[in-house]
């Protein structure tokens, strides 16, 4: 049996449960999925933004019950220390924290123009302008990090907290044909063909809801 269950939403439309899923991938964790459908209440206020926080993903493990995605993170190196979550260097784990909770709770603009959408593909999309300058820093964060590191994930060879936390945003680019750098762009074709995210698209391809809100090209 599983120990622990994480508790999602949709595969298509939710960029907070792929984190939390990623999370769990990375640091191996034997867990069983558990869904909550998108005519959920809860559930469709935050897949709109209307939500003042978000409780999935949400993850059951031995008895301790945590969401917010960030806190299954540290929960997920606390008890996975040898997973590689966080890296271990001080320095780059403290700019690894950093990034990923820039993403946390950062780029309003971004999640409201360009929602996630897995199934989408919309080649002639007009990015809204206040959009733009969140795109520029999280690209910004890309070149830097490959940089600094060497790839090719965002902190080095291995994937940690900070990939989980923009993986997201690599398939909203493809999604809306966002133009990117030839850095910028070689990780997110990376993050896309990561094994863990195709098994992740896979699943959002067969889904069969759809909200109207978010497959309308506006």
């Amino acid at each position: 049996m599983p120990k622990a269950v994480l508790t999602i939403s949709s595969k298509n439309y939710s960029s907070w449960s792929l984190r939390g899923w990623l999370l769990c991938k990375i640091a191996g964790l034997d867990f069983e999925e558990r869904r909550v459908p998108i005519d959920d209440a809860d559930a469709r206020a935050e897949l709109l933004l209307l939500s003042p926080s978000f409780r999935t993903p949400a993850l059951d493990h031995h008895g301790v019950h945590v969401w917010d995605t960030l806190a299954i993170a540290e929960y997920l190196v606390e008890i996975c220390p040898k997973a590689g979550l966080l890296p271990a260097d001080r320095a780059a784990r403290s700019h690894n924290r950093a990034v990923s909770g820039e993403m946390h709770s950062g780029f309003a603009n971004l999640r409201s123009a360009l929602p996630m959408n897995i199934k989408g593909d919309f080649p002639n999309f007009r990015i809204w302008s206040g959009a733009k300058p969140d795109i520029a820093r999280i690209t910004q964060i890309f070149r830097e990090c490959l940089d600094h590191y060497g790839g090719p994930f965002l902190f080095g060879a291995k994937p940690t907290v900070a990939d989980a936390m923009f993986a997201p945003v690599c398939s909203r680019f493809a999604t809306y044909h966002v133009a990117l750098d030839s850095d910028a762009a070689g990780y997110r074709d990376h993050i896309l063909n990561w094994a863990p995210m195709i098994e992740w698209a896979e699943g959002a391809k067969v889904e069969p809801e759809e909200m109207e809100e978010l497959d309308v090209e506006f």
